[in-house]
């Protein structure tokens, strides 16, 4: 998927348990299928799971969760997955590695909740419970800067799309984005990557929220991300109402949809999934 990808399998995933956790290296091992660009995840017999770093720029995601994600369970209203152990880089394999615990579910697709309103009201209730959690000391990635900072960027994907969505229609709304003042209220918590593929469902409802290598403090407007990448739009609405955001934080968070154009081309051929999810969601944003 990357230039630079650390290539991984279950037989090295047995050997870095034997290594350094034997407890669980007789266990069952299975790499789960995900559209995730970070890690590689393995399950882990029944309870556990494995995830590697990917690349360079994702090692350091391991510490942040085994750091914070701690800190933040006790209070949220939806379970999120649990770090049970961490693995040091040795010789066959470069990067700290983690072993957390394993949540049951299916990726959280639209068609997979019973109500998606309820759905879109359980996570901004999730969403709001995360925002009020103390912050000190918490991390600031990029994706808690202002969204006009990614303007290159997104003129970049525009310049490379291939007829996927409209690109003189993606421009008029980033323009629009720029146009919106930045985020001047005290930092909050996020998570930072609230798309299907990092939401789970069980039984037709939001059964809980993994990945949090992309969270940190800063603007909340990135996790309204889902109002369009996953929500259809009754449920965008309802989703915006518990969040009780105003105008121009909505308007800054469909600068956070619109970046996804520079995804589409790096994703295109590596990551159809993904890019497909990008996809879904500018045209949602652009269908407005």
């Amino acid at each position: 998927m990357h230039d630079n990808e650390v290539a991984t399998d279950a037989d090295l995933v047995r050997a870095l348990l034997a290594s350094q956790h034997p407890q669980w290296a007789g266990l069952p091992i299975e790499r789960v299928a995900s559209a995730g660009t970070d890690n590689a995840i393995y399950r882990l017999g029944d309870e556990l799971a494995v995830r590697l770093p990917r690349i360079d720029w994702a090692f350091d995601n391991v510490a942040k969760e085994q750091r914070w994600l701690p800190v933040l369970a006790p209070h949220l209203p939806l379970p999120v997955p649990r770090p049970l152990a961490t693995g040091a880089p040795e010789a066959a394999f470069p990067y700290p590695w983690g072993v957390v615990q394993w949540l049951p579910g299916e990726l959280a697709t639209s068609e997979r909740f019973d109500d998606p309103i309820e759905a879109a009201r359980d996570l901004g209730a999730f969403v709001r419970a995360l925002q009020a959690v103390d912050s000190t000391g918490a991390p600031t990635p990029v994706r808690g800067l202002p969204v006009r900072n990614g303007d290159a960027m997104v003129r970049i994907g525009i310049e490379g799309l291939r007829g996927e969505v409209d690109a003189d229609a993606v421009a008029e709304a980033w323009d629009r984005v720029l146009a919106a003042p930045d985020y001047d209220g005290q930092p909050v918590w996020f998570h930072g990557d609230l798309s299907y593929l990092n939401l789970l469902a069980h039984h037709g409802k939001l059964a809980a929220v993994i990945d949090w290598g992309t969270c940190g403090v800063g603007d909340p407007a990135i996790d309204c991300l889902p109002a369009w990448r996953l929500f259809p739009p009754a449920a965008r609405a309802a989703y915006r109402d518990v969040l009780g955001v105003d105008d121009a934080t909505w308007e800054r968070a469909r600068g956070w949809v619109l970046q996804g154009v520079y995804g589409i081309a790096y994703y295109r051929d590596t990551n159809p999934v993904l890019a497909g999810d990008l996809i879904r969601g500018i045209e949602a944003l652009l269908a407005e």
